[in-house]
């Protein structure tokens, strides 16, 4: 054999050795990688080889799946009531993904969690059948406000105080995932993410606005459990206007008349004063407040119902003046619907705040339980005293003070208005609030409720947490009551 023919074997011996290396290393090390890989066209292609496992509302599905044509994906997603539920369900798209409920538990869904493999599947090369998500979500008080919040864009999110289970998650204008499910949806995906109006955002849960007024319940806790003031009918030391301090800038209150001056927190709470909840948060202090908010939930950044919620903002490094406007939900204080109905909800509750959640358990396509989620994981955030005095000046604001359209026949109700600025020199059109409980004494039935109206269309002169915002609270309370 000549040098040449050698070489050349020698050579083809190190490309043949070089490919069953890498052949080797592709199989054993970066199988993995590659079959989870997103680019992977056969891990969507078994993901909807099957129709999908349902998320279930009162032992209802809100979900479905439909045969497609002309595809190599032979199943795709469809909703019931698609637009009315997409703030819980999220979508599961072919084209884009999958969100919130969908994509948290789409491994359930497709049937591809471990925990429901078993081995005669296995032996046989079946496919395993998809589980279920069962939601906490009452579909009664999740219509009441949708319907009641109607073209405006806004939000609700509606809690059951003791146990802490999500009944509502309400946000407008909302859109039907199913327009989105398949392939072919382009146009319909470049419409809903290029709408001014964000139909795809979940304001309920993942856009903090300024709270405005609402948040002048978190000072008002503060205050009693710093032993500042000891009741909520103790005046207050209180001017009207009220300077803010280190500076030459007036606080006023919306109402001129209104009784603000030296006010209770009953009184403060019921006509909003402004004037006293600036004070006593430049009294109490930045950090006094802080502390107080993050133990109702603000600045926790893995809040999850297992939804992901955004974080509630308490701000750090603010001066004396800043310090005041963050007293009356202002300056850089933001908030969720979620966060504030959690506000009411640990009030309503004795001063215990029950874990949210929507979910109450997953389980699989025999209906065993895969995994639960407890009720009532509860922690202390006031005092018994604080909650029950909070809960008696809440209800003379729903029954004389400035929040008299959440009224519920035979139901004790409490709440508070909030409005809040909007834009350079609050010139956009303000944001209206409204957070507040009911209880019927007769059923035993609770429920905490926080409502956020962005935009309703009325003139700026009409916008007030009362007018807006307290009616469709008013009607979840309302509807969950039954």
């Amino acid at each position: 054999m000549n040098k040449t023919i050698r070489r050349t074997a020698v050579t083809c011996l190190l490309l043949v050795l070089a490919l069953l290396v890498r052949a080797t290393w592709v199989q054993a090390y970066e199988a993995k990688a590659l079959a989870d890989d997103k680019h992977n066209r056969r891990n969507l292609i078994a993901q909807y080889a099957q129709p999908l496992g349902d998320i279930v509302v009162a032992g209802a599905p809100v979900t479905g799946s439909r045969k497609t044509t002309g595809s190599d994906l032979a199943y795709e997603r469809t909703y019931t009531d698609g637009a009315l539920y997409a703030p819980v369900t999220g979508y599961s798209s072919q084209a884009y993904g999958s969100t919130q409920i969908e994509g948290i538990f789409s491994d359930v869904l497709d049937g591809t969690d471990s925990r429901l493999k078993n081995p005669v599947d296995a032996l046989l090369g079946k496919q395993t059948a998809p589980g279920d998500v069962l939601t906490t979500i009452d579909p009664a008080v999740q219509e009441a406000g949708y319907r009641a919040l109607g073209g405006k864009q806004g939000a609700a999110v509606a809690i059951d105080p003791v146990t802490g289970r999500v009944l509502a998650v309400v946000s407008t204008p909302s859109y039907d995932p199913t327009r989105i499910s398949d392939t072919t949806d382009g146009d319909a995906w470049r419409e809903l993410t290029g709408d001014p109006a964000k139909p795809m955002v979940n304001r309920a849960l993942r856009q903090p606005l300024p709270p405005g007024s609402t948040f002048k319940l978190v000072v008002a806790a503060a205050a009693l459990e710093d032993g500042l003031y000891s009741s909520v009918d103790e005046p207050t030391d209180s001017p009207d206007p009220y300077t803010l301090p280190t500076t030459t800038t007036l606080l006023r209150n919306e109402n001129s008349s209104a009784p603000c001056e030296n006010a209770s927190i009953r009184t403060a709470l019921a006509y909003s004063c402004n004037t006293v909840f600036g004070k006593m948060a430049d009294d109490l202090g930045q950090e006094k407040v802080r502390a107080m908010a993050e133990r109702f939930g603000f600045d926790d950044t893995s809040q999850d119902v297992p939804v992901r919620a955004s974080e509630s903002v308490y701000p750090s490094g603010m001066d004396r003046a800043q310090t005041a406007l963050s007293g009356i939900g202002q300056f850089d204080v933001t908030a969720t619907p979620l966060q504030m109905a959690m506000v009411s909800a640990a009030l309503a509750n004795d001063g215990m705040l029950a874990a949210p959640h929507m979910v109450s358990k997953v389980v699989n396509a025999s209906g065993d339980t895969l995994r639960s989620y407890p009720d009532g994981d509860t922690t202390r955030i006031v005092s018994s005293s604080t909650a029950e005095q909070l809960r008696s000046a809440m209800v003379t604001v729903v029954e004389d003070g400035t929040g008299t359209n959440a009224r519920v026949d035979g139901a004790e109700v409490g709440g508070k208005t909030g409005t809040a600025q909007h834009g350079v020199d609050n010139s956009r059109t303000p944001y209206a609030w409204f957070t507040s409980y009911a209880k019927d004494a007769a059923t035993g039935k609770e429920v905490a409720v926080a409502v956020v109206v962005e935009d309703s269309g009325a003139a700026r002169s009409e916008v007030s947490g009362n007018g807006l915002a307290a009616p469709v609270a008013q009607k979840m309370m309302t509807a969950a009551l039954k």
